[in-house]
């Protein structure tokens, strides 16, 4: 993968760079505030930037900010926004454009750089990663659009905003897949998603979910 860094802590930024690098990925920038990450994307056209959120000057959300431009403005761009904090004012909107190629992961929360790595090319490839505390934060308490649903398939959904494959949500539930396909199936018919190839309607049932 060609990757963009956007990061300002110096250590955290050249540091992950040569992990990554020594994975067999080319880290093409790396940049310590949103205007140079715009730069560089535009420059390079990478297949995924790793997004710090809080950035110079004044440490918000300039990282949020520059990536619902890149969206806009380079939507084959993978994003995988990398902070210490969950920031909703404009995450919301970055997911609900469409969740396709978008994660958003905790530092603290990312103990494994093979889980780091498969986040980054699950982005790359068009799917979603995101930290379960994000989801929760991201969702709060309602579940207007979704109450149709059982805890269960509630589980299954979030499991799926993760961006985890079915394998995966078996394995995370201790359930077998084909116990995962009903619970999907059922998703996807108490959401109203007709039939338009599994993929489409999983984007779908997430996007549902970020929106409730």
């Amino acid at each position: 993968m060609r990757i963009v860094i956007a990061d300002d802590a110096v250590i955290l930024r050249e540091g992950l760079a040569q992990l990554l690098a020594t994975r067999g990925h080319e880290v093409v920038a790396g940049v310590a505030d949103a205007a140079a990450l715009r730069e560089a994307v535009a420059a390079h056209l990478p297949d995924v930037a790793v997004i710090d959120i809080r950035m110079p000057p004044t440490h918000t959300d300039e990282g949020l900010r520059a990536a619902l431009d890149l969206r806009r403005d380079h939507p084959r761009v993978g994003l995988l926004l990398f902070s210490q904090y969950v920031e909703t004012r404009f995450a919301a909107d970055l997911l609900a454009g469409s969740p396709a190629g978008v994660g958003y992961l905790l530092k603290e929360r990312v103990a494994d750089l093979d889980d780091f790595v498969d986040a980054l090319r699950r982005v790359a490839a068009g799917g979603t990663a995101l930290d379960p505390e994000v989801v929760k934060q991201l969702l709060g308490s309602r579940h207007h659009g979704v109450g149709a649903l059982t805890p269960r398939e509630r589980e299954v959904l979030a499991l799926m905003a993760e961006g985890r494959a079915n394998a995966a949500i078996a394995k995370t539930l201790v359930v077998s897949d084909r116990a995962v396909e009903k619970h999907i199936a059922n998703i996807f018919t108490k959401l109203g998603l007709a039939p338009s190839g599994d993929d489409h309607r999983r984007v779908l049932a997430v996007l549902h979910y970020l929106r409730s």
